[in-house]
């Protein structure tokens, strides 16, 4: 019973440490992606958090997620008593938040009263402002029926920018994408389960050709600081959902580095380029632990070069994305040609002392 007891406050203890490496994890990349683009889940801070991040004649979206519709040209064909009438219309989380007119060439008299029907359509959500019915005010006829006319012209635009898409509208449901989200889905389950080399090899393979070479899917750290400066449509991003869960949440459960040795495309072609040759270069006790050193001095170096932006480039030549060769740089080809090389006499050496992603991956175990 002690026994029992000291076990379990041990493996307590492991949890929590293993807890508090994934917050630090979590922190490490925050600050990376803050530093790099100012930025952290799509929302950007400071005095340009309120600047247009897409734009038209017609609709502005700020990085508040409002969207500011102006009818300048979707109601130029709706006049008052001196011309067109176009408004500015504020938009925010499904409510009108706020109505401007623009200038314009009415009789200040008159437009002023025909103003105080904005008061009309301010806090209504959008379905609610569009089936309103909104009487001209008394001596600002013609005033009136152009606010009112602009605000139907506006709100219908507002419309189908707030209306809510199916839960699964933006899946990609192209065969690559269920192939790379099956292939991912096996070396997330199987190896939990199956400890067989040959399904070993088959997996690897399909890591290799389907999740590396057909989809370019990885985790790498552009990746990753992707993911935290933007946010991620889970929907539209299943598959890379799935290796994050696979990377950052089964080390929470006992399964370190599980990414790495069952998932990684990179990993797997170095483990299958190993299994081409059988002889290996036996490495000294010595010298395996003076390359762990130097895997470790290598991720502080490059982890202050994103932090204080010296050098945040580095994050362009992993090799991962030499998968993806119809794009990637030849100095990025020639590190991943270089590495799977070596890795037929040396057993996974960009893994084992190299990977900036893999270190990591450390950290949180």
């Amino acid at each position: 019973m002690k026994n029992y007891r000291q076990l379990t406050k041990r493996s307590g203890r492991h949890r929590l440490g293993v807890f508090l490496n994934f917050i630090i994890c979590f922190l490490m990349v925050a600050v990376a992606s803050f530093t790099r683009d100012g930025k952290l889940m799509g929302h950007e801070f400071g005095a340009d958090s309120q600047q247009v991040v897409s734009k038209n004649d017609t609709i502005s979206r700020l990085a508040d997620g409002e969207i500011i519709i102006n009818t300048a040209a979707i109601g130029k064909d709706i006049t008052g008593f001196g011309g067109t009438v176009p408004l500015e219309i504020t938009i925010q989380k499904g409510i009108v938040k706020d109505i401007k007119a623009l200038p314009n060439k009415e009789t200040p008299e008159f437009f002023g009263r025909a103003k105080t029907l904005f008061n009309r359509w301010r806090g209504k959500t959008v379905a609610e402002a569009s089936s309103m019915k909104v009487d001209g005010v008394s001596g600002a006829t013609f005033s009136s029926r152009a606010i009112i006319g602009n605000m139907r012209a506006g709100l219908q635009v507002a419309a189908k920018q707030t209306e809510k898409k199916p839960l699964f509208a933006d899946f990609d449901g192209s065969a690559k994408n269920l192939c790379g989200l099956a292939v991912a889905l096996l070396a997330a389950i199987v190896p939990l389960f199956v400890k067989n080399r040959r399904y070993r090899t088959v997996q690897q393979v399909l890591n290799v050709a389907v999740l590396g070479f057909w989809c370019g899917s990885f985790l790498s750290w552009s990746a990753i600081l992707g993911y935290m400066s933007n946010g991620m449509n889970v929907v539209a991003l299943l598959l890379p959902l799935v290796l994050l869960i696979v990377a950052f949440i089964y080390p929470l459960f006992g399964k370190v580095n599980y990414y790495c040795n069952h998932v990684c495309p990179y990993g797997s072609l170095q483990e299958l380029s190993g299994k081409c040759v059988r002889y290996k270069i036996k490495m000294s006790p010595k010298t395996v632990r003076v390359l762990n050193r130097f895997r470790k001095v290598l991720f502080a170096v490059l982890m202050l070069c994103l932090w204080t932006g010296v050098w945040a480039d580095w994050v362009n030549y992993e090799p991962f994305s030499a998968f993806i060769f119809q794009s990637a740089s030849w100095v990025v080809i020639a590190i991943a040609v270089a590495f799977a090389v070596l890795s037929t006499i040396v057993m996974r050496p960009y893994c084992r002392f190299v990977c900036p992603m893999g270190s990591l991956f450390k950290v949180e175990s």
